[in-house]
């Protein structure tokens, strides 16, 4: 039985049956999945390069001092640019991507994979290569189970949306207050306030991502869509590794 559905773009409206629609649906999802994959790889090449070259290690693995590199990123006030350098990119990512083309929307994003993984590199510095390891395959797993969840269910979760940016809010000013407190107490309720709001992040933007699909057709707006939405996952995966570190990494 024929299914149609419309698809809106700057090429007007076309009517498509459902085997066409779920087909490019499909294509649609893999492209974004294959964009947040791809940023999450350099981040990670990124943040392990720049971890080597910052510190100094002993023949057991141990740090034992900082390069001059290292002092320069990390221990001087240009730490400050490389920890929020990542923050205003996002922010302008955001606000400008549907002003820019595909080609340049999708190199801002890969250099906004490479500055975080700069900022990314302390996690190596703090934490036990095993134990990053160990925590990437959990929010990897976890990732995966609540995006295909929310891509194959019928279930609305538009209404968790206000839930979850008072949530996401909320983590911003803690954080930002602990910065000041040091209080551990505040920082294990963040970490744990935290894995939630970004599992159901996981979710919320997985659904939102395939309904913009059926709103959008013509190749350029997809492309773009592809770029936010690779965007907004990487952001929930990254988010979420860091909160699940926070609970379950071993500090060196």
């Amino acid at each position: 039985m024929a299914f149609e559905t419309r698809q809106q773009g700057y090429a007007g409206t076309r009517t498509i049956d459902r085997v066409e629609f779920d087909a490019g649906l499909r294509a649609h999802m893999l492209r974004v999945y294959n964009y947040m994959a791809s940023g999450l790889a350099l981040t990670g090449i990124f943040a392990v390069i720049v971890a080597q070259m910052s510190t100094v290690t002993n023949d057991a693995g141990q740090i034992i001092g900082m390069t001059s590199l290292g002092q320069t990123l990390f221990g001087s006030p240009l730490k400050w640019v490389v920890m929020l350098a990542p923050l205003g990119m996002v922010f302008f990512l955001s606000a400008r991507l549907h002003k820019m083309s595909q080609a340049t929307a999708q190199g801002v994003f890969w250099l906004y994979a490479a500055m975080m993984g700069i900022s990314l590199a302390t996690i190596f510095m703090a934490f036990t290569g095993a134990s990053i390891a160990r925590v990437f395959f959990i929010t990897a797993g976890t990732f995966a189970g609540m995006s295909l969840w929310a891509y194959t269910t019928k279930k609305d979760l538009s209404g968790w949306g206000s839930f979850l940016f008072m949530g996401l809010i909320g983590i911003i000013i803690a954080s930002i207050v602990n910065l000041f407190i040091g209080s551990s107490a505040l920082q294990f309720a963040v970490s744990v306030i935290g894995v939630l709001v970004f599992v159901g992040l996981t979710a919320y933007d997985t659904q939102n991502i395939k309904n913009e699909y059926a709103e959008h057709y013509d190749e350029e707006t997809q492309g773009k869509l592809a770029i936010s939405g690779a965007l907004r996952l990487y952001l929930d995966f990254i988010n979420l590794f860091i909160m699940l570190l926070q609970l379950f990494g071993d500090r060196r």
